[in-house]
């Protein structure tokens, strides 16, 4: 298993003091938004790891394996290690995580945002780790994906996980194991986010053609333009796929150019104005954005936009209204994007997620690709709010760069 190194900076007495603090606390009651907040005490915890070793060939087979392997007790303790996750965590033994839960051991972000520690927060709901340990406390034999934020690292890691159920007299474990399949997920996320956005240019191409179609020389004359404004944008898409190719291998040049706010998102407009997912919706450009010239890569930052606008579409019912506006700071471009419709509050908490979707297989990489190609490769901040009374919004905020010269470009995004 090929993970990151962990770059907190707890050092391995830091770590075994914080799972004793763990540990000790009493059984009290503990609020939670999802799994049981209780945790067994300090003796309960040796008891079951000196049980542990009783097990014939256990330990040999979390040995042998390359993956993190866990024991878990009840309370989703760790009891048991194997030597891939001490030397991920940085731990000379299991001393220093025993008692602590998966995610306080991973440093996950979510781990202490509630009293009760891993698996209680809202954000756990949603965690492929904490579910699969749940269902093997049923008795089942659970795999689920598991998207782990980790404290102090830029890039979650994409994890497999297997939970399966350990009975031992009277007690009841959970073996669990965690694979790494971060690069195996981003290759294949960057391939569909390439067919989602080929198939939205070439979506609004068979639009202009169908109006083609059903016009006369003077109408087919005026359509012969943004015809070949999309052909060319699909030929730049398939060279954009060539380029986040190259950016797995750390290669890909990024072409900042001259750009115009408002004519950008009037581009925009046409694009998806004729793309299946605008029939019978509008798109409309305040008329206080502001208009204005910087520089970036515009290939990518339609990307971003583009699918902001294409999810709006999708979002909103017939007759409903997707705006676009553009303002700026005095270090700041920002482009949003609104649409009338809510977003319940379980899929806020995943809409950024690597193969997360709502719409099945294949699909719900808009939201992906914002996130990566907005802020990875644009260097900007992508985000959004919800409400029932104003509804959703997605942002992306840019460094407003004006000058020309490579060096002032360089030393504002990098």
């Amino acid at each position: 298993m090929s993970l990151p190194g962990n770059t907190a900076e707890k050092t391995a007495e830091q770590k075994e003091s914080q799972a004793l603090r763990l540990i000790s606390r009493a059984p009290e009651r503990l609020p939670t938004e999802f799994a049981p907040a209780e945790r067994a005490s300090r003796e309960e915890i040796l008891a079951q790891a000196r049980k542990l070793p009783q097990i014939p060939l256990l330990h040999s087979f979390i040995s042998s394996v390359f993956d993190i392997v866990l024991v878990l007790n009840k309370e989703r303790q760790i009891v048991l290690a194997n030597d891939k996750f001490l030397k991920f965590v940085g731990a000379r033994d299991s001393g220093a995580a025993l008692g602590q839960r998966f995610g306080e051991a991973l440093n996950c972000i979510h781990a202490n945002e509630s009293l009760g520690g891993c698996g209680t927060s809202e954000f756990c709901r949603a965690c492929g780790g904490i579910g699969a340990i749940l269902s093997s406390q049923l008795g089942n034999v659970s795999a689920q994906e598991w998207h782990l934020s980790m404290k102090d690292v830029v890039e979650p890691l994409e994890l497999r996980v297997y939970a399966s159920p350990l009975k031992e007299n009277d007690y009841q474990f959970t073996i669990f194991a965690v694979s790494d399949v971060s690069h195996e997920k981003r290759r294949r996320a960057l391939e569909r986010i390439f067919f989602h956005d080929v198939l939205n240019t070439a979506g609004g191409l068979r639009g202009f053609v169908e109006l083609l179609k059903h016009s006369d020389t003077s109408e087919a004359e005026e359509l012969k333009a943004p015809l070949l404004e999309l052909a060319t944008q699909l030929v730049e898409e398939i060279k954009a796929q060539r380029d986040l190719v190259a950016a797995e291998n750390n290669e890909l040049s990024i072409t900042f150019m001259p750009t115009k706010s408002v004519l950008f998102m009037q581009e925009l407009r046409e694009t998806y104005k004729n793309h299946d997912a605008g029939r019978s919706r509008n798109i409309e450009i305040d008329a206080d954005s502001v208009d204005t010239e910087f520089l970036t890569d515009q290939t990518l930052l339609r990307r971003v936009v583009g699918n902001m606008v294409k999810n709006g579409l999708e979002a909103s019912g017939e007759g409903e209204t997707v705006r676009l506006t553009c303002k700026t700071s005095k270090t700041g471009i920002e482009f949003l994007v609104l649409n009338p419709r809510y977003m319940p509050r379980h899929i806020q908490l995943q809409v950024f997620q690597r193969s997360f979707s709502t719409k099945g297989p294949n699909r719900g990489l808009g939201t992906y690709s914002m996130k990566l190609l907005g802020e990875q490769y644009l260097r900007g901040k992508v985000t959004f709010t919800t409400s029932e009374e104003f509804g959703t919004t997605f942002k992306i905020w840019l460094p407003l760069v004006r000058s020309g010269r490579q060096s002032a470009l360089d030393e504002t995004l990098w």
